[in-house]
């Protein structure tokens, strides 16, 4: 494929985004559901409470993206090898332990009635929906059975058949509207959550075995008097706010 056909069919893709941008623009202000229908060729997904969407059909819903990611697994990885404590190569260690955390992550994540949309290299993206204030306690759940399943049973089994030391993830969860669509080519549409709660997850999913969440889902958050759980400011690094989940004894 040449340089003019790949630029024509950017160009397209883009021609489409913004068509797309104009059907839903007012709803971001208007906090409404967005429902433009025009082709009926349907495209399944694992997006929370829209089973399948239409080309040129987005959609606009409020939801807490979920993203989990494996830390420092490139130097986890490296450091493991050299000191040959286990007996299986690179890939190998790459593809048990990519495996079994994601595995995990999406049995907590569908356990909770969220949906994982993407895999990511070294962790996961999933959604919850964000009808109600109590919805939050799903994505929570989701987050604290991740990091269980990983603590107790991944580290365990990983242990055990490779010899492979324990790995850590973190979890980032965040609230805000999303534009759901579908994005790609003739043959190859993918059904993608864009929105500001997606880009904020993947930034602060970066603690160590720890939920973090941005200052949008902590506002979010049901006020429960005598709650247990604290909310810790983490420091400033980013253009957003964002707190550690801890209970409190």
């Amino acid at each position: 494929m040449d340089d003019i056909v790949i630029r024509k069919k950017i160009e397209e893709a883009l021609d489409n985004a913004e068509s797309i941008w104009t059907q839903v623009e007012d709803l971001f202000e208007a906090g409404d559901v967005a429902r433009v229908f025009n082709k009926a060729v349907e495209y399944p997904t694992k997006i929370p409470g829209i089973p399948t969407l239409e080309l040129n059909k987005p959609e606009v819903r409020e939801y807490i993206a979920f993203v989990l990611d494996i830390r420092n697994s490139t130097k986890h990885l490296l450091v493991a090898i050299s000191n040959k404590t286990s007996n299986v190569s690179l890939l190998q260690r790459t593809l048990y332990e990519t495996t079994a955390v994601i595995t995990g992550g999406i049995i907590a994540v569908e356990n909770n009635e969220g949906g994982v949309t993407e895999l990511l290299g070294d962790g996961l993206l999933a959604l919850f929906k964000a009808e109600k204030k109590e919805d939050v306690y799903k994505a929570h759940n989701a987050a604290k059975q991740s990091i269980f399943i990983l603590e107790t049973i991944v580290n365990d089994i990983l242990q055990k058949r490779y010899n492979l030391p324990k790995l850590e993830i973190g979890i980032g969860l965040a609230y805000s509207k999303a534009l759901v669509t579908l994005l790609g080519s003739e043959n190859n549409y993918h059904p993608k959550a864009i929105g500001e709660c997606v880009y904020r997850a993947s930034k602060i999913a970066k603690g160590r075995n720890e939920i973090y969440i941005d200052d949008k889902l902590q506002l979010f958050w049901p006020k429960i008097k005598g709650g247990k759980l604290k909310f810790l400011p983490l420091p400033k690094e980013l253009d957003f706010e964002a707190f550690k989940i801890v209970k409190e004894n």
